[in-house]
């Protein structure tokens, strides 16, 4: 299967799911979703192997990297056995900041899919991580895939809290 911009948005959604659970547990509402880069064209959708779906849990696990890059990362090593990620495509609702861009460089992850970038704090659009040409592996990345949905949470999440504060 070629992916698509319509299965780019299929995998999307499922991140998008795991940053609505982000949400509903306080988190800052970032989801995340590494699939096995499929090797047969003809392939249907649900067909394709999700290897880790994750959303933030640093106010959960009263962790400052535990950001669901981190533990997406985590998961689909251990379910391809390897902290290679050399077959996979990673999608996450929020640019990866300057920490999880570095973790996908080092798990050699090719493909990055984001659906809104981050212009203070995004470890590519800030730092330019991702495509820095000192390093020896630079993913390709893909921008504003559900760029709407993705801004939404992240405004109505914010907006939210600050109304909790006053």
């Amino acid at each position: 299967m070629i992916l698509t911009p319509e299965s780019h948005e299929h995998f999307m959604h499922l991140a998008l799911r795991e940053a609505h659970a982000a949400a509903e547990a306080g988190e800052v509402p970032t989801g995340c979703v590494i699939i096995k880069r499929p090797e047969n064209a003809c392939r249907p959708l649900a067909a394709v192997k999700v290897l880790a779906r994750a959303h933030n849990q640093t106010e959960t696990l009263k962790d400052a990297t535990a950001h669901a890059e981190m533990i997406a990362i985590t998961q689909a090593s251990a379910a391809l056995g390897d902290w290679r990620l050399s077959d996979t495509v990673l999608y996450v609702t929020k640019e990866p900041c300057s920490m999880c861009a570095g973790a996908i460089i080092l798990a050699r992850v090719p493909l990055v899919v984001w659906g809104v970038s981050d212009p203070k704090r995004g470890g590519h659009t800030v730092f330019s991580i991702l495509d820095h040409q000192g390093l020896n592996h630079r993913p390709e990345v893909i921008r504003n895939v559900l760029e709407k949905e993705c801004l939404a949470l992240l405004q109505s999440f914010f907006r939210s809290r600050r109304a909790q504060e006053t």
